[in-house]
């Protein structure tokens, strides 16, 4: 597996790997739901942290451990989606720390963003694409079936997120093998907004 960075586009959305004219729009769109940070992220992207975790981020992709996305829908910065692990030797990636802007939620953000991001790293040659979602979440938990990808267990306790709670986790994936199923069922949610 060889993931490259470049922009991911398709008629929704278009995914732009970080640079520093996302930080703002991100910050604006980050800040729209205070709750939800506080709630189930591990980590804050708010008030001050969202610098911290941004240059986190940054510095991580210099170094092809992973490429945040800037997600674009409507000609606006609606959220972020990144892959995780990309370095990793046994052809696995995950995509995760996605959020959106709450109005870009329960519409065709999140399944087109997932369609470009499952379709590329399957491209280049990922066998499994991996997500980890906070147990108590349950609309990202339901997202992530809705996308096709098969719930594989929970660990629990595993975690301590930002504020002290401490949190479980439930792992999920999709195999090479299943993509183009996901991909088929992907595309006719897709349509289907049309």
């Amino acid at each position: 597996m060889k993931l490259d960075t470049q922009v991911l586009e398709n008629a929704r959305v278009r995914l732009e790997p970080f640079t520093e004219a996302h930080r703002e729009p991100l910050r604006a769109a980050c800040a729209a739901d205070p709750d939800l940070w506080r709630d189930l992220y591990v980590i804050s992207m708010l008030g001050d942290q969202f610098d911290v975790h941004w240059d986190r981020l940054k510095r991580e992709a210099a170094a092809g451990k992973t490429i945040p996305f800037a997600v674009i829908a409507g000609g606006r910065v609606c959220g972020m989606s990144t892959y995780i692990d990309v370095d990793n030797h046994h052809n696995t990636v995950e995509i995760g720390f996605t959020y959106y802007h709450p109005d870009a939620r329960g519409g065709a953000v999140n399944p087109a963003a997932k369609h470009l991001l499952l379709g590329h790293a399957f491209a280049c040659g990922a066998q499994r694409v991996q997500f980890r979602v906070d147990a108590a979440n349950a609309r990202s938990r339901a997202a992530v079936l809705k996308l096709g990808a098969v719930q594989e267990g929970i660990l629990r306790d595993d975690k301590v997120t930002w504020t002290g709670r401490i949190r479980s986790t439930v792992h999920f994936s999709v195999l090479a093998a299943e993509w183009p199923a996901v991909r088929d069922g992907l595309e006719a949610r897709l349509a289907a907004f049309s």
